[in-house]
Order: C-alpha cells, then structure tokens, then sequence
C-alpha cells in the first residue's frame, strides 16, 4: 500500500473513531447517572460498535460488510472490551472520576484498535511483511 493510500485510510480511522467516540462517550455519560459504570460502558460501547462495524467497512477500510468480516470484527472487539474494560476499571480504581475514566482508556487502545480491526477487515498485511524482509536484507548487507 502507497504512504498516502495508509495515511488517508489512518485519517479515515481517526474521523470513524472520532464519532464512535462521540457515541459511545455521550451513551456512558447519560447511562452512567443511573445505571452502574461498568453496565453504562459496557452498553454505549455495544451501541458505538455496531457504528463502528458499519462506518469501518464502508469508510474507513472500504470493505463489504460479510458474515467473514462481520466474525473477524467481532473477534477483535472482544478484544478491544476486555483491554477497555480492564483499563477503565483500573483508572476508575486509583481516583479518575467517572466523568473523566474513559479518556485514558481510549487514548491508551487507539493503536491496538487501529491494528486489530485493520487486521479483521483486511487481513492481508502485506506492507508489513514488505518492510520486515527490508530490515532482515539490510542487516545482511
């Protein structure tokens, strides 16, 4: 992949996250005043992520929507949960008040989840491969 097809489709993720951000960020404020913190993360994440499935394939990676992608995204995001869930917990632990716990999570999992749903929605790493066997043959040289 060309170095200005990566950073378009990076901007493309920094926009989609940007509004499922905004969803997920304003479903946790409303819920998080009645309902407990976890149930109230954990709920405007499920809503952002059928955004985030939606937006990813169409925008951001320019995929079709498929039971494969569908699984693969799945997959990852179970993954991105439990890194979410963990580390919201842990700065709701040591004091950052609720209105603010979130942030940390977010900032932290951006470049796990670049890679992760990358890899769900295009897992042909291609370019990754490609500069892996560069640095081997330039240790060679």
């Amino acid at each position: 992949m060309k170095k200005r097809a990566r950073f378009r489709e990076l901007f493309r993720f920094i926009v989609t996250g940007t509004i499922i951000t905004v969803i997920h960020y304003s479903i946790y404020l409303i819920l998080s005043n009645f309902l407990s913190l976890n149930i109230a993360y954990t709920t405007g994440f499920v809503i952002s992520f059928i955004c985030n499935f939606l937006l990813s394939n169409y925008y951001t990676f320019k995929t079709k929507p498929s039971v494969r992608n569908a699984i693969r995204f799945c997959g990852s995001h179970v993954i991105n949960y439990l890194l979410q869930i963990s580390c919201f917990n842990l700065f709701i632990f040591i004091g950052v008040p609720k209105a603010y716990a979130p942030m940390p999570v977010w900032i932290i999992i951006l470049p796990i989840n670049f890679l992760l749903v990358r890899m769900a929605l295009k897992p042909s790493f291609k370019w990754i491969k490609k500069k892996s066997s560069q640095k081997v043959s330039d240790l060679s040289n």
